[in-house]
Parts: C-alpha cells; sequence; structure tokens
C-alpha cells in the first residue's frame, strides 16, 4: 500500500505564514484609503476626489502588471514575487509618507498597485498552484479563512496608527510590518524552486468539454477558448459588483430612506458571512467540483442585491447575509476553479492573465457606479446591479457543459 508522504513542518505552517502576510498586504494597501483619506486631506489640504482617485489607480496598475506577474510565478515560484511584491508595497508606502505633493502622491499609489499585483491573492493563488499543484484547492480555501480577517485586523491597527503618528507615520508603520513580517514570512513559507518554461494554459479545451492539446506546450490558445472567456467574464461581471457596492452600499442604503446607524449595522453582516460560508465551503466544498462553489456564488449574489433592490427593511438582513456569504466563496472559486478547468500546467499564467480585466474593472467600477447613482437614482441602479447579478449567474450555468470531463 502506497503511503502519502510526510508532510514536514513548513509545509503545515505554510498557510498561516502566508495568511498573516496576507492580512499585512491587504491592510498596507487596499483597505488603507478606508482610514487614511479624510486624515491626509485634513493634513495636506489636497481634494478628496483627487486622495481617492489616486488610490483607484493601484488596481488599474495592478490588473496591468498581472499577466506578467503570472509569467514570472510560472517560471521561477511564488517565493521572489510575493516577497518582491510585499517589498514594493513598502517602497510605494514610504514615497507616499515622504510626498510633498500630489503629483508624488498619485505616483507612489501606482507604485503600490504595482505591488499589489505582486503580492495578493491573484499572485498568492497562483503560487500555491505553481507548489502544489491540483493538490492546491484546500490551501488556497484555507488561505481565504486566515486573510479574510484582513479588514478586521487592519482597520483599527490603522486607526492606532493614524491616531499615533498621524497619515504619514501610518504609511511608514506599514511599510515596516511589510519589510519586517510579510517578506521574511514569504521567504520562509515558499521553498526555492526548480525554473519552469513558461506554459500559457495547459490545455484548450473543446466545445464538448475535452481536453485537447495536452502537451506542456500546447495550451498557449486556451486563453481564447469559449471556457476561458466566459469563467473569465463570470469572474469580472462579479467583482463589478462587489466594487460598486463595496463603495457605494451605504449611499444607497441611505437613498432609500435607512438611516445612516442602521445602514452600517446591516453591513457588518457582511464579514462574519463571508468566514462564516468560507468555513461550511472549507468543510463540504471539497467533495464538489468548484464549478459548484462559483454556481453558489452567484446565486447568493444575485439573491442579496434582488433583496436589497426590493427596499422593504424586513429582508436587509438577509439581503446582506446572502451578498456577503456570496463574496466569500466567490474568493475561494476565483482560485480554485481555473485550476480545476485549466489544470495545473500554466496556472500561474492562466491567473494572472484572467486577473486583468477583474482588476481593471475593480478601478472603474465605482466611478461609473457614482454617475450611475448621481444620474439615474439609488432605484435604477440597484436594479442594474440586479440584472448583472442574473448575468453573472447565466455565465456561470454556461460553463457547465464546456467544463472538461474527469
Amino acid at each position: 500500500m502506497t503511503t502519502a508522504p510526510r508532510r514536514s513542518l513548513t509545509d503545515h505552517l505554510r498557510v498561516p505564514a502566508i495568511g498573516v502576510a496576507q492580512i499585512i498586504a491587504w491592510g498596507a494597501s487596499f483597505y488603507l484609503p478606508a482610514v487614511l483619506a479624510k486624515p491626509t486631506v485634513a493634513d495636506t489640504g489636497w481634494p478628496l476626489p483627487w486622495v481617492i482617485g489616486a488610490f483607484s489607480l493601484a488596481p488599474l496598475v495592478s490588473g496591468l502588471v498581472s499577466p506578467r506577474v503570472g509569467d514570472v510565478i510560472e517560471a521561477r515560484g511564488g517565493r521572489p514575487v510575493l516577497a518582491t511584491g510585499a517589498a514594493t508595497i513598502a517602497l510605494g508606502l514610504v514615497v507616499m509618507a515622504l510626498s510633498p505633493n500630489l503629483p508624488v502622491y498619485v505616483a507612489a499609489w501606482c507604485l503600490v498597485g504595482a505591488g499589489m499585483g505582486a503580492g495578493l491573492y491573484d499572485a498568492a493563488f497562483a503560487a500555491l498552484g505553481r507548489l502544489h499543484g491540483l493538490a492546491a484547492r484546500r490551501e488556497i480555501t484555507n488561505l481565504t479563512l486566515v486573510a479574510g480577517f484582513a479588514s478586521t485586523v487592519s482597520w483599527p491597527l490603522a486607526a492606532l496608527f493614524v491616531s499615533e503618528w498621524g497619515w504619514r507615520g501610518a504609511c511608514l508603520a506599514f511599510a515596516a510590518l511589510l519589510i519586517g513580517v510579510a517578506v521574511p514570512l514569504y521567504l520562509a513559507a515558499f521553498p526555492r524552486e526548480a525554473r519552469r518554461t513558461v506554459v500559457h494554459a495547459a490545455a484548450t479545451t473543446g466545445g464538448d468539454g475535452s481536453r485537447q492539446g495536452q502537451g506542456r506546450g500546447q495550451g498557449r490558445f486556451a486563453v481564447f477558448s469559449p471556457l476561458f472567456m466566459l469563467t473569465a467574464a463570470a469572474f469580472t461581471l462579479s467583482s463589478v459588483i462587489a466594487s460598486v457596492l463595496s463603495v457605494h452600499l451605504i449611499t444607497l442604503m441611505e437613498a432609500r430612506g435607512v438611516a445612516l446607524a442602521a445602514a452600517v449595522g446591516f453591513g457588518a453582516l457582511i464579514g462574519p458571512s463571508q468566514v462564516a460560508a468560507r468555513i461550511v465551503e472549507s468543510v463540504v466544498g471539497v467533495r464538489y467540483h468548484p464549478l459548484w462553489t462559483m454556481l453558489a456564488s452567484t446565486l447568493c449574489v444575485a439573491a442579496g442585491v434582488a433583496l436589497l433592490w426590493t427596499g422593504m427593511p424586513i429582508v436587509l438582513a438577509a439581503a446582506f447575509v446572502f451578498y456577503g456569504a456570496g463574496m466569500g466563496i466567490k474568493s475561494i472559486a476565483r482560485g480554485t476553479l481555473p485550476l480545476a478547468l485549466f489544470g495545473a500546467d500554466g496556472y500561474a499564467p492562466l491567473m494572472g492573465r484572467m486577473a486583468m480585466p477583474i482588476l481593471v474593472t475593480m478601478a472603474v467600477s465605482p466611478s461609473v457606479g457614482a454617475v450611475l447613482i448621481e444620474r439615474a437614482g439609488a432605484d435604477t441602479t440597484l436594479a442594474v446591479l440586479v440584472a448583472l447579478a442574473v448575468i453573472d449567474v447565466a455565465l456561470v450555468v454556461a460553463i457547465f457543459p464546456l467544463r472538461p470531463r474527469t
């Protein structure tokens, strides 16, 4: 009888170590403006739209560098890329802390964006897929459980830093955490891996779901296949909905007559719902194809947005629970579904290319949402989001007949 290889201490600690580093990286980039924006404006006098707009450039830059990041992870492994990503975010924060004017501040966020492309979920998922192959699903799921506490940890920490040292000192404090904690954790968690030739996908997929071109050099056309296009479109559309609601949810609720305190209270249900859904998925989801996880995610988001659109106070709590649960397991599907559909060979470059439209739309969607709210109102905006959510469900359903046969 063949026994499974024994896991080393490093194997057992890898995901917790990467999770802690991800909490720091997300807190030092994506979640930072929520706390720093107003202190920055108060200290510098720079216009708030420009301060927030500078941050919106970060995911745009992140999306632009993602394809190259995926190629480098495929070639060299995740160790140097994630460590460099954390260090680049830190460098951007140092430039931000020292910025004498608004143009330098904007340039600093572009530098942070480059680090985000190499240091957040997409890069971490790609690195785990490169290291563990098809067995990476459990590691990816567990990573989202740990890193899911990023906002819970980073917002109070950022508030503490700002109260003690101001917004510039907070930037330097997060930079120190990245260099002193995140970079060493990445270097310890990931082994040095042998170089590989970059492969852009494991295989193309025929319309009947059969795998074609199984050689390592044959899969580079998979990014043009219907399967890839549908999968990328489903994740991109889901990110559009999330980006609009993450910025404008409170505004939409107030426009529908919900008091600010109540809107904030309902919004607090999202975080626990995300974590609870991830726990459930980690227990039962491994028994099923990740496509079912993605379908459950889109159905929950559609149900949540539809309940928000009804405007009935009695269902608002359920709306936030459904929405939070759907977004929680979407992050799992984002890492595991491409692995299951396209295989381990070429997974890192594939993730890089799939991340590009997701991150670019994340940068643009909040501004489009603001224009829609201003010109069409909250009711129409929520109706548009419901329509997008239904289309997203349809895209996922369309993937089922195309998935590779096992």
